[in-house]
């Protein structure tokens, strides 16, 4: 993998990947041109022994209200309220979320009441169902999640892998009159419950 010349963001744990960076566009307020309303490099949060790192790109409400960059306040909101550690979904709204894996890393299984774009962004990422199945998914590849039990896992030895998810909302699942809701697994500590299956 090629070195970046974008150094790594606050607490990133792969170093030898390039440092993330949230460009947020908007409106010229006289002419409604386009123009760019901030750029924030992400900040990480790490968990299970620095061999996974989370960070929060951006949130919002759906839809979202785009009106005196009403989203962005929110958003800020949010993330200052929570202490940057939000939930992984965000009840009525979306969560994009950069996620690190570290070599040879395997998270726990787990659900969340969302569908979930999970898009590989670096290295390669197995997919782990909770029937046994399992997909090796690459660069450019994406996993639709529909609250099912999954988990993920980084089969390279030697180098750090980077998936970006868009999580959002989803009505309760039931099947066959079972609540399918929220399950975090064991292991988790320090992430909390994103509260919106109740």
């Amino acid at each position: 993998m090629a070195a970046s010349s974008r150094d790594p963001t606050p607490n990133q744990l792969s170093l030898s990947l390039p440092g993330p960076t949230v460009y947020l566009t908007g409106h010229k307020g006289e002419t409604g041109k386009a123009t760019l309303h901030a750029s924030r490099p992400i900040e990480w949060h790490r968990y299970d022994n620095n061999q996974m790192a989370m960070a929060v790109a951006y949130t919002t409400s759906f839809p979202p209200d785009l009106n005196k960059n009403a989203d962005v306040e929110a958003h800020d909101a949010k993330m200052k309220a929570s202490g940057g550690k939000l939930g992984l979904v965000s009840g009525g709204g979306t969560v994009l979320r950069y996620v690190d894996f570290a070599p040879g890393y395997e998270c726990l299984f787990h659900r969340t009441q969302s569908l979930d774009y999970g898009i590989v962004l670096e290295g390669s990422i197995e997919s782990i169902l909770d029937d046994g199945e399992k997909h090796l998914m690459g660069r450019g590849d994406v996993m639709v999640q529909r609250a099912t039990i999954h988990a993920w896992r980084n089969p390279s030895q030697t180098e750090w892998a980077r998936m970006i998810f868009c999580l959002q909302d989803s009505k309760p699942l039931y099947i066959n009159g079972k609540h399918f809701g929220e399950d975090l697994g064991k292991g988790t500590e320090g992430i909390p419950s994103s509260g919106n299956d109740q």
